[in-house]
């Protein structure tokens, strides 16, 4: 039982999600220090896009693919990708004549939506584990 609880999809892609968005702060503060620095390359986090193609697979039209939720159902077959998130330099896009490309308003941006993505990952997380604590304990009453 306990395993289904923490096996859910909530307990698997939220957290991974909140480890990417962790990673992508620490590249776009990397990338915000360095602004200044001669022949420095900008460096960005790619994970949202491999998350989609772990869930959907390589399914154009974005349909989820079945899922086993009986003992007794067909089994489906494991998934052939994890997504993690990988760091990946930027090479295009020198605007600077000391072939740094950086753009700092670019960065602060980025930074301001990441940081609001990953409050919501985490009110998202904390609702789902005070949604389970409430199923657990209500029998109790």
């Amino acid at each position: 039982m306990l395993e289904q609880v923490l096996g859910s999809s909530n307990f698997d892609y939220l957290p991974r999600a909140m480890t990417a968005a962790t990673i992508r702060q620490e590249i776009i503060s990397n990338n915000i220090a360095n602004v200044n620095t001669p022949n420095y390359r900008k460096s960005t986090v790619n994970f949202e896009d491999l998350l989609a193609r772990e869930i959907y697979g390589e399914e154009p039209d974005g349909k989820l693919k079945m899922v086993r939720t009986h003992d007794r159902h067909l089994p489906a077959a494991p998934l052939a990708f994890h997504a993690e998130p990988t760091i990946i330099q930027d090479t295009t896009n020198i605007m600077r004549v000391d072939n740094n490309n950086v753009d700092i308003d670019v960065e602060m941006a980025t930074l301001a939506k990441n940081t609001l993505y990953y409050n919501a990952l985490a009110t998202e997380l904390g609702s789902h584990v005070t949604r389970m604590k409430t199923a657990i304990t209500s029998g109790q009453q």
